[in-house]
């Protein structure tokens, strides 16, 4: 299996992994930390997911959940960030897979160059399984259910207090247009962020974009004191849920990969989650010109939308933000592949895909007709509750 194993590439093709495989003996020497899991017998799957290498093992005990991170990504300080707030989700009846710890009470393994971590098996269905990010649900009760999903995260982090994390790569952070000015905050993420900030052409394209979402943020400036901050998951495509059967009307059961979980507020993480399943970027990303033609699952959005309202209604300022929210919600993404790729992989070519590609190529199409047919409804919806009696 490992001599085959591929990952999404950064155009959704399948791609030699940046990391390799883990491997059985590698899978042995961490779990005699973690004697509860099991001693492992065979290695079942390897995760296509780009940014790090995991894998099912069947050990003696049951299946487990292996997943192994360069330490310039996650050290175990920073895994332990995720980790916490996983617990507490589960603590407060959020499907979230179990996380074994060792005999020293660490859930967070570091080994070598490696930092690994141990879940349980989430509840349900992998049925996304081989789904890249920015494919769309298979149904609109899917996209139902994750609003649903969605929404029961954010009651739970209500209570959870931690502050937002570090600068680290791969974390989806609200900094910049969180900002009353955005120019100032830029130039703050930048210098935490050496890699970024001594780049060129980052710099480059960071000044394109924030000329062509400034009227987003003007947009969104009155509404952010409205926007309370709060733990999220940031990443909420359909292959991050766990389901109850292969049907069209299949209910999300669990949340899996808080890579990318910060604090920022409840409205940026919709954003996050209608960016990764209603818009079908990769079309844009093999053809820049036919921004107009790019499909937006305008259905899935209302079925999202109204199964997230189901369980926690929005105020009337989070419905206005949604719209510019929605346009600005890419930037820190792409910024952090960006301090992935040239601070990690050391890959500027990979790092113009972020940059370029993304950050600057997805601001230009929310500034043009491809981005009003989705903008637009999205205006329209939040003016149609102005007056209704929804949750302050």
């Amino acid at each position: 299996m490992n001599e085959t194993a591929k990952a999404h590439g950064l155009d959704g093709s399948l791609v030699q992994p940046d990391w390799p495989p883990l491997t059985l003996d590698e899978v042995s020497t961490l779990l005699a930390n973690i004697p509860s899991a099991g001693d492992p017998l065979e290695i079942l799957s390897a995760s296509p997911r780009p940014f790090s290498a995991a894998s099912i093992v069947r050990t003696r005990r049951e299946k487990v959940f292996v997943k192994r991170h360069a330490r310039a990504v996650r050290n175990a300080e920073g895994l332990m960030e995720e980790h916490r707030f996983m617990e507490h989700l589960r603590a407060n009846g959020v499907g979230v897979p179990p996380i074994f710890a060792a005999d020293s009470g660490n859930t967070a393994i570091e080994i070598g160059e490696w930092t690994y971590e141990v879940h349980g098996i989430a509840a349900g269905l992998d049925l996304y399984e081989d789904a890249i990010s920015w494919t769309p649900f298979q149904s609109v009760e899917h996209a139902s259910s994750a609003g649903e999903m969605l929404a029961r995260l954010h009651l739970a982090a209500e209570s959870y207090g931690a502050p937002a994390r570090k600068p680290r790569p791969l974390v989806a952070s609200f900094t910049i247009f969180a900002s009353q000015d955005a120019r100032e905050a830029l130039e703050q993420y930048l210098a935490a962020r050496p890699e970024l900030d001594q780049d060129a052409q980052t710099r480059s394209d960071c000044e394109e974009a924030l000329t062509l979402l400034a009227p987003f943020h003007d947009e969104l400036k009155p509404i952010l004191p409205s926007l309370h901050p709060l733990w999220t998951h940031n990443d909420l495509h359909a292959s991050n849920l766990f389901w109850s059967d292969t049907t069209p009307h299949a209910r999300a059961t669990a949340i899996i990969d808080f890579g990318l979980a910060d604090r920022t507020n409840a409205v940026y993480d919709i954003a996050q989650a209608i960016e990764r399943n209603i818009v079908v970027w990769l079309v844009l990303m093999r053809d820049p010109k036919c921004g107009e033609e790019v499909p937006v699952h305008l259905d899935h959005l209302r079925a999202m939308l109204d199964g997230y309202e189901q369980v926690r209604p929005l105020s009337e300022a989070e419905a206005a933000a949604l719209a510019p929210m929605l346009a600005l919600s890419h930037v820190e993404f792409a910024l952090t592949e960006a301090h992935y790729f040239l601070g990690v992989l050391h890959s500027a070519e990979k790092a113009r895909v972020a940059t370029n590609d993304y950050l600057v190529g997805h601001a230009q199409w929310f500034r043009g007709p491809g981005g009003r047919k989705l903008l637009d409804p999205l205006r329209r919806w939040a003016e149609a509750r102005e007056g209704q009696a929804v949750r302050a």
